[in-house]
């Protein structure tokens, strides 16, 4: 694949490749970053070199069809900390430490695919004290012990993977989440939070002084490209805006913003919500921020087989209403497209979604 709209950002950007921030938790970001990382250049070992640390050549041949490996010059993931359960849960109650699932899904993801340190990152014990512990996150959790430090600990785990782009926790700071719901009762913590049956009317963030890393505002600033999902909408997304400071640096970037809207409603996140609904739904927790959050929404308009529908809506999940007038009464221009990918489980197609946000923002340096 190459663009047709590599002369325009040549023009536009100087030459140089772009700078992408990919915000966001769960599969959802793991699953976008493995279609990003395609564009990014391996790292050199034998220089020490990691995607972002130098400004690579970029690749223009055209007509091949394999990605640019140029296009992206630095690349960085924005993680949410708030995952209270499972493996992730048990550390943080231990440890005092920030859960490092979702960070440990974002550095398998943006490993090399053939490293044997990724596969060993996702083997999850199912005996002994360590039932349930992934040796990722076990390994993650000696990081921090070591360093003192979450952030420094993710980093080290970055270049031990050698992956392409940098990870960085949307905080640093032991946060918890607090929900109010639509019965009037508050909430407390993630797992409590989805578990119930009543729908989500706030989120909130304790303490909601949490502050993001400077090096999350500068990859901010610096952006050529962000992108905000897919993922649940509350837990995953939303999360991230809550912490100070970042919807305050999204709405004061030149950045092309973009939302990639879920496939699927998802049980006590977002059943019932539109496409536009979910824009408003973030928008409302941006802490008042005026300036626009999103230039665009990528949704999917391709139609899902029968057979997976009906698995989804055993569980009262149906597809997203694609309400495209009224995203564009929030200023947001809809991109359609078939973005689905259908296994075992629907996911989105990472390569299609990769290749439309990179042409999204090479098209906005042509116009």
């Amino acid at each position: 694949m190459a663009f047709e709209n590599t002369a325009a950002w040549k023009n536009g950007l100087g030459d140089r490749p772009l700078r992408v921030v990919a915000i966001g938790g769960g599969t959802g970001l793991s699953t976008l970053l493995r279609g990003l990382k395609r564009y990014v250049p391996a790292p050199d070992r034998r220089k020490g070199r990691r995607a972002g640390d130098s400004q690579p050549t970029v690749d223009r041949r055209m007509g091949s069809d394999r990605p640019e490996t140029g296009v992206i010059g630095e690349l960085a993931a924005v993680v949410t900390v708030t995952d209270d359960g499972g493996s992730s849960g048990r550390l943080r109650k231990d440890f005092k430490m920030l859960p490092p699932g979702d960070v440990r899904n974002c550095l398998v993801a943006l490993s090399e695919d053939e490293h044997l340190l990724s596969k060993l990152f996702m083997v999850r014990f199912d005996q002994g004290e360590l039932e349930g512990h992934s040796f990722g996150n076990l390994f993650v959790a000696a990081l921090s012990q070591i360093t003192g430090d979450f952030a420094e600990a993710v980093q080290m785990s970055s270049q031990i993977l050698a992956t392409r782009g940098r990870i960085f926790p949307a905080t640093n700071t032991n946060v918890r989440l607090a929900a109010q719901m639509d019965d009037g009762s508050v909430v407390w913590g993630e797992t409590n939070i989805t578990a119930s049956k009543q729908s989500i009317v706030e989120l909130m963030l304790e303490p909601e002084t949490a502050e993001p890393l400077p090096e999350t505002l500068e990859a901010i600033a610096n952006a050529d490209l962000i992108t905000l999902g897919p993922g649940s909408l509350y837990t995953s997304l939303i999360t991230n805006l809550l912490v100070r400071g970042i919807p305050e640096a999204l709405a004061a970037s030149k950045a092309t913003k973009v939302f990639v809207c879920n496939l699927m409603t998802q049980a006590n996140e977002s059943l019932g919500l539109t496409a536009s609904q979910h824009i408003e739904k973030i928008l409302q927790h941006c802490g008042g921020v005026s300036a626009p959050i999103f230039d665009y929404a990528l949704i999917n308009t391709a139609p899902i087989s029968a057979e997976r529908l009906e698995q989804y809506a055993r569980e009262g999940q149906e597809p997203i209403e694609v309400d495209l007038e009224r995203v564009q009464a929030l200023g947001v221009a809809p991109v359609t497209g078939n973005f689905v990918h259908e296994g075992d489980v629907l996911r989105h197609d990472y390569d299609r979604v990769a290749e439309t946000l990179l042409e999204l923002k090479l098209s906005s340096v042509a116009a």
